[in-house]
């Protein structure tokens, strides 16, 4: 029993709980471990990373499928031997789980009679091994895990039934009551922490039985580890009609095992609505139950007015069971802004519920080391990332605004960050896939937002209005509810100091970005001056302003800097070498910029693409060649090409991280001019007949340009990859601006 850190009972105020994403399910014969993905397999010092944010306990996985695969005679627990001891001596309590979204070894499975007495022989065997452990969660949502592996086909053993759905779910409880069981024989003192999605369904009232079955079917997990399925329960005759019998039903009632902490599960997703009227929907919303079609799709997507989020849903579980519960899972795949808006959001709806009197414990943040592959259930490795407190695409895991977030939540510390004070995507007018849908719901009272060091919203300043980049990062700012201001040369001269510190005061900005600058490469040879003026004097400037009023300063720079005499992409690291006066002036940039403000962030990119200009390198190799025009591209020149959207979104992250010093973002690929054109047309379906391939001297460039300035990160690869932007671009031609507008709502496929 951990003594000198126990979770506190509802007296105390609300802690913050922490969470490992640790799935191991299995796809018909192939098993995606999370921590695989994501390197803590491999990472004790992962465990000090998490102590230092603040929290008080941890759900932290020894997975039966990883310990024990071939009996727990022939386990291996020299990996929970080195972390749970460590968690224990930095006085984080662990909540350990047995098994996550898994169905156990290849031997059993969900639906095999043998699995409740093995889990439970597992589960014992820890308990032994670690008798001071307290907390234990033997199988992660119960119910949800059901649909997805009896009901929906999606995990193994991939039922499609209900019957397979109940019988995976009448195991799993099994599972842990026995497993509660044995634990308690070596720990009296042991406690359960059940987790399941806590979600709630509306509908249009063609679609009422529905939504009342699945409000009534989400508490079949928790109700009966409470004993509260008998004759009278309300899905008594479903639970026989999908093959259950009465006697192990019954079974329940007379071998309760209620949770000692409700773990809620609470996402954007899980709120769900129910529509008759198909038409309204895109296809991939539409789908049948019982030979019903309807449309099913998620809350925010659709109602005109927001639901009011976890709250009413808390107290619904505080007043049905009367036990303590704790947020177990607070998660988004969004924006940085938004993954931290969803966390006070949730904070505060369960510190509200709290105060009117039921035993609310915990917010526990979701994952902290990020997530792989959720966007399609863990079924393939596609390589999609979700960054949680951590991000794990560098070398080390690196902290994110949300870490810093946290310890402030867990010290009682004012909460800072500027991006707080907008609101959540999921509560935006922009958020609909459908024609919105009126209903009777309550809005959200998303008013208290904590206390801030400032009282107004304190924007970003943009420099560079009439640019690609300065536009691109408008238009991105206020797609994610960021406050800015763009501003042209005549309201901001980064190169004069006086109209730079005006600005400063008038706005009161939080952060700077320099989008603006010379950016005429060959022109710049003969205006050396005007060059310097723009690229390196002025970020000079913005950087000693910044340091002085404690502003956070982005900066971008260029491939130009080297001079391409190597056979590998660039990092960070090495050594500049510009071969022309462009190159120089943000060389020179790059250091003034670092030497004046250390914490200012300097982004290296290369040859723009995107939806927001028509004069873009690829836009213009698709109009001239699609309608057989020559097209010359030059073959020499190895780039690595930058889709402008992920360029914007991935830095604005990284200015909401607090991130410094120089940092390459690129879509990953090396490639010459010709060969993005040419990959272009082969994606846009277009013979590239008049693509013409050919010299640097053919072009006639007066300036002179490296061989090859392919940029890599040793940071860590960031944007989504090339084939993935490209894709999403050629789309974005196909349907105009309709698509760019809605661009947020079907997320890039990261590469891991």
């Amino acid at each position: 029993m951990n003594l000198n850190n126990p979770i506190q009972p509802a007296t105390s105020s609300l802690q913050l709980w922490g969470g490992l994403e640790c799935t191991v399910n299995r796809v018909r014969d192939n098993y995606f471990s999370q921590m695989d993905r994501n390197g803590h397999a491999e990472r004790l010092q992962d465990i000090e990373r998490f102590a230092s944010l603040g929290i008080r306990a941890i759900r932290y996985p020894v997975l039966w499928e990883r310990t024990a695969p071939d009996g727990v005679d022939k386990a291996d627990w020299s990996w929970p031997d080195e972390r749970l001891p460590a968690l224990q001596r930095l006085g984080v309590t662990p909540i350990v789980g047995l098994v996550h979204h898994g169905s156990g070894p290849r031997h059993t499975s969900l639906v095999s009679e043998d699995f409740p007495e093995k889990l439970a022989e597992y589960a014992g065997a820890v308990a032994r091994r670690y008798p001071w452990v307290e907390y234990y969660t033997p199988v992660n949502e119960i119910c949800t895990t059901a649909r997805f592996s009896g009901l929906n086909g999606v995990w193994y053993p991939h039922g499609n039934s209900e019957a397979t759905f109940i019988r995976a779910l009448i195991v799993q409880c099994k599972a842990t009551v026995l497993s509660m069981r044995e634990i308690r024989k070596v720990n009296p003192d042991a406690k359960l922490v059940q987790t399941d999605d806590l979600s709630r369904t509306y509908g249009t009232p063609e679609m009422a039985e529905f939504a009342n079955f699945f409000n009534e079917r989400r508490w079949l997990g928790w109700d009966m580890l409470c004993g509260k399925i008998d004759q009278d329960h309300a899905l008594w005759n479903y639970l026989l009609e999908a093959e259950a019998t009465a006697e192990e039903l019954l079974w329940f009632k007379d071998n309760a095992c209620p949770p000692d902490i409700m773990g809620v599960n609470y996402y954007a997703t899980s709120e769900r609505w129910l529509d008759h009227r198909l038409d309204r929907y895109p296809e991939n919303r539409r789908t049948q139950y019982r030979g019903v079609p309807h449309a099913d799709i998620e809350c925010p997507r659709v109602l005109a007015t927001p639901t009011p989020g976890i709250g009413p849903l808390l107290q619904e579980t505080w007043e049905r069971y009367g036990l303590p519960i704790a947020i177990t899972e607070a998660h988004i795949d969004a924006n940085r802004e938004d993954q931290m808006r969803w966390l006070l959001e949730i904070w505060n709806a369960a510190k509200k519920v709290q105060q009117s009197g039921a035993d609310i414990r915990a917010v526990t943040v979701w994952a902290l080391l990020g997530s792989y592959d959720w966007n399609c259930l863990v079924t393939e490795c596609r390589g999609y990332y979700e960054p949680g407190p951590f991000d794990v695409r560098g070398p080390q895991p690196r902290p994110t605004a949300v870490a810093s977030m946290m310890r402030e939540l867990a010290t009682g510390r004012p909460l800072s960050h500027p991006v707080l004070q907008g609101q959540g995507w999921w509560r935006r007018p922009g958020r609909f896939f459908a024609k919105p849908v009126a209903t009777r719901t309550a809005v959200a009272d998303i008013n208290d937002r904590g206390a801030f060091r400032s009282t107004f919203p304190q924007p970003i300043l943009i420099s560079g209005a009439t640019g690609t980049l300065g536009r691109a990062f408008a238009r991105i700012c206020e797609r994610r509810n960021l406050a800015y201001h763009v501003l042209t040369r005549q309201e901001m001269d980064i190169a004069d100091p006086a109209s730079v510190e005006a600005a400063i005061v008038r706005y009161k900005p939080w952060a700077v970005i320099n989008a603006g600058g010379y950016v005429r490469v060959d022109d710049a040879e003969g205006e050396a001056e005007r060059c310097m003026r723009e690229n390196t004097h002025g970020p000079t400037v913005l950087a000693l302003a910044a340091i002085r009023h404690g502003v956070r300063l982005m900066t971008f720079s260029s491939d130009l800097v080297f001079d391409g005499n190597t056979d590998r992409p660039y990092v960070e690291s090495d050594r500049v070498s510009p071969l022309g006066v462009y190159g120089r002036s943000k060389a020179d940039a790059e250091r003034r910029v670092l030497d004046s403000d250390p914490q200012a962030l300097v982004i290296r990119t290369s040859a723009f693409f995107g939806p927001w200009d028509e004069h873009n390198f690829v836009g213009q190799a698709l109009d001239a060649i699609g309608s057989g025009r020559p097209f010359a591209a030059s073959a020499d020149q190895v780039v690595s090409p930058t889709y402008v959207p992920d360029l914007v979104n991935v830095a604005l992250d990284l200015l909401i991280d607090k991130e410094c010093g120089v940092w390459h973002l690129t879509n990953g690929e090396a490639m010459s001019w010709a060969e993005l054109a040419r990959r272009a047309c082969a994606a846009a379906g277009i013979e590239p007949a008049t693509l013409e391939e050919v010299g640097d001297d053919a072009l006639g460039q007066p300036a002179p340009r490296p061989a090859y300035s392919a940029l890599s990160s040793e940071r860590g690869m960031l944007l989504p990859s090339f084939g993935d932007a490209l894709g999403r671009y050629l789309n974005e031609r196909e349907v105009g601006e309709r698509a760019v507008e809605k661009e947020e709502a079907a997320p890039a496929h990261y590469a891991s």
